[in-house]
């Protein structure tokens, strides 16, 4: 008879046979549908229902990712102080009514580029939220030995979300109007906010609540965490300089399919949604390559073929029917080898980092990578205006390769097959009963803990009396 709990191979039972993990995968399969419909749709509404020029796009962009500059840290700090699930309830049930002004504004003839500027920015603060949590969430809700099978389907979802989100987005834009699009993803938050709800298990906050200074110092230890380890602060570069770039590109990109190639938004769609396909195979290969091949050898060669293809787009010139196929065979191998590199990454981060730092953690990865995003989109738009969209988008498909370049030469290159082990530290919430003020900066100073040692001489020495 096997034992209760472990599968016939003797395993720990996978995640879909628990109800709560269940119902986070279909709350987090709708937010992916919600959040990847809206960022097709509201640029869309920009350039083609309310001739939004090259600047005002890179605005609109920018006013949406500047919350990841302003609010990663302080979301990190507030995701480990509380439930991860009511995080990501209310972000979605908030994103789902900001998205409902557009259509509100709409009827009443009000719609205009500031209602979506602000708009864009009500969404992109509760994004961020939502995306700190969900990352954290999982580590609460599943044991250790199944991050991997979770983090897959999550992953998995995720995929199916980039390819039916953009498609449905930009066909519901040519066929109806922006503002009945907008409708559609306010559909998938509330959706989500419904099925996360529904979680019944208790989530453990490894963080009770405390003060302002406390919110300061758990944002500090985050940092330092991150800062003093390589791996970490690989992670944060490579994402920092891929994500400027790429936020540069898919500003001249979302201009340039549209006025340069004569796309329709349909056509946008099925270009863009063909980055979901190739993000599901390169789901399955983060599952068997790296243990095979090895974490670096495998990171490094992927990120230069999925930042690579991207050089062809500039080069593309002819009808939607020479055109279209190609940037269809361009996203898919950008989604795949993308996918393959994020899936490793964020392997290497859920290992190295301890659950009751995982939020601060994902956190300051993202204020690190995501952060200069704004200045990015900016970037894009003025080179748009000022040099053209072809030459534009050349340039920044170029500079894309600085951050395979970079990891080529840090520790993530040198990652072997396993992965690197979880590196320990005290829980923020026992930092109150240090012996005092003094000995605290002393620790920090030169990384000794005497009366740690001390303590432990003691416990053992009494023990041995009992």
């Amino acid at each position: 008879m096997r034992a209760a709990g472990k599968d016939r191979a003797g395993a720990p039972p996978g995640p879909w046979r628990d109800a709560d993990f269940r119902r986070l995968w279909v709350g987090q399969t709708a937010s992916q549908f919600g959040a990847q419909a809206t960022q097709v749709v509201l640029p869309l509404i920009a350039v083609v229902s309310l001739h939004a020029g090259s600047g005002q796009l890179g605005f609109l962009r920018a006013v949406e990712q500047a919350p990841i500059l302003l609010l990663s840290l302080l979301a990190g700090a507030w995701v480990d102080r509380r439930c991860a699930r009511t995080v990501m309830v209310l972000a979605d049930y908030g994103r789902a009514l900001a998205l409902a002004v557009i259509p509100a504004a709409g009827l009443l003839g009000l719609l205009g580029l500031p209602v979506l500027f602000v708009v864009a920015l009500l969404v992109g603060v509760l994004s961020v939220f939502f995306d700190v949590a969900y990352q954290a969430s999982l580590v609460r809700l599943v044991d250790r030995d199944q991050l991997i099978r979770g983090n897959s389907a999550l992953e998995g979802s995720r995929s199916a979300a980039q390819i039916g989100g953009p498609a449905l987005g930009g066909t519901l834009v040519s066929v109806f109007s922006g503002p009945v699009a907008v409708v559609t993803g306010a559909f998938f938050f509330a959706l989500s906010s419904v099925s996360i709800r529904r979680i019944r298990r208790h989530e453990p906050v490894p963080v009770s609540g405390e003060g302002r200074t406390g919110v300061r110092r758990q944002i500090h230890e985050g940092l330092r965490f991150v800062a003093g380890n390589a791996s970490l602060r690989a992670v944060g570069v490579a994402s920092a300089l891929f994500q400027f770039w790429f936020a540069a590109l898919m500003t001249v990109y979302l201009l340039y399919l549209p006025r340069e190639l004569h796309l329709s938004g349909t056509a946008i769609g099925l270009a863009l949604a063909a980055t979901g396909p190739g993000a599901v195979v390169g789901s399955m290969l983060a599952a068997r390559l790296p243990g095979r091949f090895g974490y670096g050898k495998v990171l490094v060669p992927s990120a230069v073929i999925a930042d690579g293809v991207m050089l062809c787009v500039p080069a593309l010139h002819g009808t939607a029917a020479v055109t279209l196929p190609v940037l269809i065979g361009v996203n898919f191998a950008f989604g795949t080898f993308g996918q393959l590199v994020n899936v490793t990454l964020m392997a290497v981060r859920q290992a190295i980092t301890p659950v009751h730092m995982q939020g601060r953690v994902v956190a300051t990865i993202n204020f690190a990578g995501m952060g200069p995003t704004p200045v990015g989109s900016l970037l894009g738009g003025f080179l748009a205006g000022h040099w053209g969209l072809r030459t534009s988008l050349l340039v920044t498909a170029v500079a894309l390769s600085l951050s395979p370049l970079f990891m080529a030469f840090s520790p993530l290159a040198r990652l072997g097959r396993r992965l690197p082990c979880e590196q320990r530290t005290a829980p923020v919430s026992t930092a109150r009963t240090a012996p005092a003020p003094s000995v605290t900066r002393r620790w920090s100073r030169d990384g000794a803990r005497p009366w740690a040692k001390a303590g432990r001489a003691v416990r053992q020495r009494l023990s041995r009396v009992r």
